[in-house]
């Protein structure tokens, strides 16, 4: 109400603007008008405002509660619409540290960062151009940036490097603490009242307001009512950096319970008439207001003896001071190819948080869901699809807590395919949307899309079915570890289930697949046996025929030798002739006798070839005489029958060699 109070009375339409000049007026609706608007404006006050003077900005925002005067209820004039506002200009703190030196510089926020290195250059004696001015929320910044563009709280801690200036002896112990600010603070946080201990991993650069908001998000204490121990005690201001708070490096102990309320605080006094009571909801919302330099006082109205209405603090107002927490995206807006974003997205997530996280898939979307569902049955696992944002300030609590708790880290490893995108870029997450409908369905693409920022991050559960993938689970960051352990484990149940039918399936499948070859190899086997058996069949067949043509060749060259023997024998002789004739009885093998005669003069070869020309060849059949026993085949073919001792009269018989 004073916020908007004061825009309309002001005319100041940018936020950020209009809060810094209540900042700088303690949030007291007049005073912050007198100094907007000249006084000749004639700014009508409340008549316990008229006794008392107005005072001045002051550069410093005071810690004391607004004073009686200070009422919500004050009348503002009707502004011309062509004034001109006039603004005094706001004055920013700088606390600039330099190795073991530190430099207080108080400018205007309508200076530039290179006046700030100016003044230091003079205060430091290192050249501008060898300076390196680091601290800025909003990451580096140029010289020339004006410092009101970079929405800056009034006091702002820095610090300068000087990477070319070689450090002397004396300041070798502050270049190791400025190198600390690379790297990260495991802080190990015990909550009192739980009993629970955390192990935060924070960069050097955090401050102690953004851990205390951590923790407030973490154990459900708002930063108002927490209670600190381990706090060193030079961390003084809750704007200062870790690197800078003196805590021990690099694990530092600290314990936090819930600070004790005054009974009263959200009761209204006896002289409040009209109390806008909040609900516990809305408390829940705001009460972190102070955090961002709001007196709790002046939230709900209690700070003064004449109460006013409490008032509600616009959610602008958060969420403005909620974009100086960002971070820089974890996957590279420019990024062509996903392998390349994916690498460096677990840099930067390892960086941030350690090495204790998920195995994230290196390669696209595709290329992880081939991987978790295209396999054999058995070897299938879930998808998961972690969304990280880095704009939601649940993200540092999520991953240190949940995302590298080691519980989680071993089960996601040994059930799922767990690939990551950051989706903190519009660019990355219209490149996600667009993979997730290409791969997923609209649907999906849809369901992601009307997620808004404090949503995030998500966790993605995603099953492969035999026609499409389902995603079974969306899982958002509001859970204890139990309570996602169980979400996994009711997952990793469904897609058991799932698995176990597939298996099924597929040993059914593969059993009917190896019936079949078995069936096929069978048959294979009978056309080759059935083929051989052919072959083997032509072969004795063809060798049958060659050996009856050799059988008859044979024959037939017997048969003309027989002939020829036959043609060529001399005629047989009579016994009148007077010459010495030898009559031969010669007994075949059958059991048959041949007998002939022949001159004693006559060679035994013509006995040979007469037995010959009978069927009885002389190199298959041997001529023996009975009594004595004699191979006459083995004599001389050249003696005559008489010199053979076979006349007048003799009987052979013939016998086949062996």
């Amino acid at each position: 109400m004073i916020l908007a109070d004061f825009q309309a009375c002001t005319g100041i339409d940018n936020i950020a603007e209009a809060i810094t000049l209540l900042e700088l007026n303690n949030w007291d609706l007049v005073a912050a008008i007198n100094g907007v608007i000249p006084q000749e404006n004639g700014i009508l006050q409340s008549q316990a405002a008229s006794t008392a003077p107005t005072a001045p900005p002051s550069r410093a925002a005071s810690s004391s509660p607004p004073s009686s005067s200070s009422s919500s209820s004050a009348f503002c004039p009707v502004l011309p619409s062509r004034q001109i506002v006039e603004r005094q200009p706001r004055m920013l703190n700088f606390h600039v540290e330099y190795r073991t030196r530190s430099v207080e510089v108080v400018l205007e926020d309508a200076s530039t960062v290179g006046d700030i290195k100016q003044i230091l250059e003079t205060e430091l004696q290192v050249p501008v151009s060898k300076m390196q001015l680091k601290g800025w929320k909003s990451g580096d910044v140029s010289d020339s940036t004006v410092l009101r563009s970079l929405h800056l709280p009034k006091n702002n801690s820095l610090y300068v490097l000087t990477p070319d200036i070689a450090p002397s002896a004396t300041t070798s112990q502050s270049s190791v603490q400025q190198e600390s600010l690379n790297q990260n603070y495991l802080l190990i946080i015990s909550h009192r009242e739980a009993q629970r201990e955390y192990s935060l991993n924070f960069p050097a650069t955090r401050t102690i307001q953004e851990v205390k908001r951590n923790i407030s998000d973490l154990t459900n204490i708002p930063v108002r009512h927490q209670q600190w121990d381990g706090w060193p005690a030079s961390a003084s201001d809750d704007s200062m950096t870790l690197a800078s708070s003196g805590i021990s490096f690099p694990c530092h102990h600290l314990s936090v319970c819930r600070r004790s309320s005054p009974a009263t605080a959200l009761e209204p006094t006896e002289e409040c008439t009209d109390v806008h009571m909040v609900s516990d909801s809305e408390g829940d919302d705001f009460e972190d207001a102070s955090e961002f330099g709001v007196d709790e006082s002046e939230i709900f109205g209690m700070g003064s003896s004449s109460c006013r209405k409490s008032p509600m603090i616009c959610c602008c107002l958060c969420l403005f001071f909620f974009f100086f927490f960002f971070f820089s995206s974890s996957v590279p807006e420019n990024s062509e190819n996903e392998g390349d974003a994916l690498l460096h997205f677990t840099a930067e997530f390892s960086s941030r948080y350690g090495d204790c996280h998920p195995v994230f898939f290196i390669g696209s979307l595709e290329a992880a869901s081939q991987e978790a569902f295209y396999g054999k049955a058995r070897d299938r696992k879930l998808l998961a699809i972690y969304l990280h944002n880095d704009d939601s300030v649940l993200s540092n609590v999520f991953c240190s807590q949940m995302m590298c708790a080691e519980s989680i880290v071993s089960y996601l490893s040994q059930n799922f395919i767990t690939w990551a995108w950051d989706v903190t870029k519009e660019a990355n997450k219209a490149r996600l949307l667009t993979m997730c409908t290409r791969h997923f369905g609209s649907v999906v693409a849809q369901t992601i899309r009307t997620y808004k920022t404090d949503q995030f991050p998500l966790l993605l559960i995603v099953m492969g079915k035999r026609t499409s993938n389902e995603v079974l689970n969306v899982i958002q960051v509001q859970l204890s570890l139990d309570e996602l352990m169980m979400r996994l484990m009711g997952a990793m149940e469904i897609f058991t289930a799932q698995q176990q039918e597939d298996i099924r399936d597929e040993d059914e499948r593969e059993a009917r697949e190896m019936v079949k070859r078995e069936q096929d190899e069978a048959y294979r086997l009978s056309l080759e046996a059935d083929r051989k058996k052919r072959e083997a069949q032509e072969r004795e067949e063809a060798e049958q025929v060659r050996q009856e043509r050799i059988r008859k060749e044979q024959e037939e060259e017997r048969e003309a030798i027989r002939l020829s023997l036959e043609q060529a024998l001399p005629p047989e002789p009579n016994e009148e002739e007077g010459e010495p004739v030898s009559k031969l009885r010669i007994r075949t093998p059958s059991g048959e006798f041949l007998e002939r005669r022949f001159l004693g003069s006559c060679k035994l070869q013509v006995l040979f070839d007469f037995v010959a020309s009978k069927g009885y060849p002389s190199d298959e059949f041997k001529l023996l005489t009975t009594f004595p026993r004699r191979n006459i085949t083995q004599l001389d073919p050249a003696w005559t029958l008489l010199e053979a001792k076979l006349f007048p009269q003799e009987t052979l018989f013939l016998e086949a060699k062996e």
